[in-house]
């Protein structure tokens, strides 16, 4: 105890400078957003002789117009949450935010300019938002960039103390120590009285759960993340929340210590009493045509454009060892349906014979089964794997029914036959290309926590999700981090 204590008192002066820094951090994006509209608005007015900003020569409804765009745009950002501190850098929620600001801005917009019959072309309003749109996304993209370079190297975090039983504190703090971009600096954590004295990996176990508040102030923690095994009941967990909130201490509220998914839940007071109301799944969503339009003319393009490639690698593979171009093998799909899912062949001929041989040698106990230097993969097999380019052929599953472009990791029957009830809503949705365990490590991932981010995209699927997993796919695919 007197070790966290004292770690605290001589980290306090380091994290007060990054303090005072992440609370203007929504202030830095305010300015960034409102200099990106400045220059769209003046950039719009430029290309089109619909509106004039010439001092000299327009009026003063002309000269305040430009202004007034501007501040209504981040205004409208700033309502719609997309300056929130709880929003910024990780997930897809920033975007959202942003892009249905701004969606719902250019409606304000246009129905003010049709109500006061304004002399502004059609022109100069689509330049505005067309451009200024993706402008902003990509501006908040690049600073997402910098925020998590800057986490990753350790400065800007945010100190957090885990509240839990052991098993959940340590499967929190594993997740946290692998994701650092996400700016959670673990300072402690607490465990139920009848847990104290057993070892927590390397988190220092700082006091109870029954004196959760206490501790993190002990602990100079800014946060409280309350996990499984943190309260008794609902109301134990409301009151601790309570206590957090008064002394000024932040609160972040990890599915497991709810066992609820809060992105389709809506409130309605009862009586005084919150009834929380679940809508659809957003897997019902993700089966719907929408999705599979997009996947079927997405596959269709990325077929035409890499048809140059996929004669060249076909070349390789067979000018190497005059095998099979192709390996096919059997996974298991939507609902459990198998189906034959088609990869460039990287291993040896006879490579499912010697699997056996390598279970016993590495100790295989189930799950997928990946190896740092598997010695079945030929050469040309290991620059494949190291860019993916093996799994090209699974276009044309995607085209077929059988995958998404983006979806959970196809699984194979082995893996399914080991599902318990919550692994087996992964099947719920066709399985994809790519996916969320794709962009956040790869092979580099436990099997445990594979499954739990293909859960994750199971319950909270949108669209943007689908659209932001496959622009994070490009960096990784070429940064070749954790393919083997």
């Amino acid at each position: 105890m007197t070790a966290v204590i004292g770690y605290a008192a001589r980290t306090r002066a380091l994290a007060a400078p990054n303090s005072r820094i992440r609370r203007i951090l929504p202030v830095g994006l305010l300015a960034l957003d409102a200099a990106i509209a400045a220059i769209t608005t003046g950039a719009a007015a430029l290309l089109d002789n619909g509106m004039s900003f010439d001092p000299d020569s327009a009026d003063l409804a002309t000269r305040t117009s430009a202004p007034l765009l501007v501040l209504g745009w981040v205004v409208v950002i700033g309502l719609g949450g997309g300056y929130r501190t709880q929003v910024l850098g990780g997930g897809a929620d920033e975007y959202k935010r942003v892009l249905n600001a701004t969606l719902a801005y250019s409606g304000i917009v246009a129905f003010v300019l049709f109500m006061a019959q304004a002399d502004v072309s059609r022109s100069f309003f689509l330049f505005f938002f067309l451009f200024g749109l993706p402008a902003l996304l990509l501006a908040r993209w690049g600073a997402r960039n910098v925020l998590h370079r800057a986490r990753s190297k350790g400065h800007l975090g945010v100190p957090v103390l885990i509240a839990g039983d052991n098993r959940h504190v340590d499967q929190i703090h594993g997740i946290l120590d692998q994701a650092r971009w996400l700016g959670y600096r673990v300072v402690g954590a607490v465990t139920p009285a009848d847990e104290i004295g057993a070892a927590v990996g390397n988190v220092p176990v700082v006091g109870t759960t029954d004196d959760v508040t206490e501790a993190a102030l002990r602990a100079d923690a800014e946060v409280i993340l309350f996990a499984g095994g943190s309260s008794t009941s609902a109301q134990d967990l409301q009151e601790k929340v309570w206590d957090a909130e008064e002394r000024g201490i932040g609160v972040v509220v990890a599915q497991s210590a709810t066992g609820i998914t809060t992105g389709r839940a809506t409130y309605r007071p009862v009586g005084g009493l919150p009834l929380m109301h679940l809508g659809a799944p957003a897997w019902a969503q993700a089966t719907r045509i929408g999705k599979r339009t997009f996947d079927v003319i997405g596959a269709s393009a990325l077929l035409f454009f890499f048809s140059p490639l996929f004669l060249f690698i076909a070349l390789r593979i067979k000018l190497h060892d005059g095998g099979p171009v192709f390996f096919q093998q059997s996974r298991v799909g939507r609902q459990g349906v198998p189906f034959r899912c088609a990869k460039f062949r990287t291993m040896v001929t006879d490579a499912e014979d010697l699997l056996a041989a390598l279970h016993v040698a590495t100790g295989y106990d189930g799950g997928l089964f990946k190896m740092d230097d598997d010695p079945r993969i030929t050469k040309p097999g290991r620059w494949l794997r190291r860019y993916s380019f093996d799994e090209l052929p699974q276009l044309w599953n995607v085209v077929r029914g059988d995958m998404s472009l983006v979806g959970p990791r196809p699984p194979l029957p082995i893996e399914v036959a080991q599902y318990d009830a919550a692994a087996r809503r992964r099947l719920h949705v066709r399985p994809g290309m790519t996916g969320l365990w794709q962009v956040s490590g790869r092979s580099d991932l436990s099997y445990d926590h594979s499954i739990r981010l293909d859960l994750y995209y199971v319950d909270n699927w949108s669209m943007l999700q689908d659209l932001h997993i496959l622009w994070r796919t490009v960096g990784v695919v070429f940064n070749a981090k954790g393919a083997y």
